[in-house]
């Protein structure tokens, strides 16, 4: 094929990154547990029926998960009540808080972008990808904006079709 015919690929030769934030999400189950389960008629907290049901948990059903605890009762918990449980499971669970399925995901979201070493992206242009099968939770957007302002050339949003500038350094 001569030069004047040949197809070139202009996005990849411009040397732009894509980044892809569903990357960081942390692979593994997510279980939730409700205290309502370990409540007298669900209402009230027996100190001594409560620690008979936390002992009885299983510890192999939460293995290298992700855990959630909240409670779905209109009831006050003391906070002792979320050590007890937090104590029994975190030997084997990859990280426990308080809260429901999404401020878990906001949390993982927050630690990998935390962690997430964004050198390679130092003074290059960047898009971020608008698109994802996975839920992201949109605190994660803001937190990356933190982490990439200071050091790329230039951020992106969308796709390398149709993006949103979002800042030129």
């Amino acid at each position: 094929m001569s030069e004047e015919f040949e197809i070139k690929n202009k996005v990849a030769e411009s040397g732009l990154i894509n980044f892809d934030l569903s990357s960081l999400i942390p692979k593994g189950e997510r279980k939730g547990i409700d205290l309502k389960e370990f409540l007298f008629m669900e209402m009230v907290l027996k100190e001594k029926d409560f620690r008979e049901k936390v002992a009885a948990i299983n510890v192999d059903e939460y293995k290298d998960s992700y855990v959630y605890i909240y409670n779905s009762a209109d009831t006050i918990v003391p906070l002792w009540a979320y050590f007890l449980i937090t104590a029994k499971l975190t030997d084997v669970t990859k990280k426990i808080v308080f809260g429901n399925h999404e401020d878990l995901e906001v949390i993982l979201m927050h630690n990998a972008i935390q962690s997430h070493d964004f050198d390679n992206m130092r003074g290059k242009r960047v898009l971020v990808k608008g698109c994802s099968d996975k839920e992201i939770p949109e605190n994660a957007y803001i937190e990356l904006v933190e982490q990439l302002k200071p050091i790329v050339k230039s951020l992106m949003f969308g796709e390398a079709c149709s993006n949103v500038p979002i800042l030129k350094n």
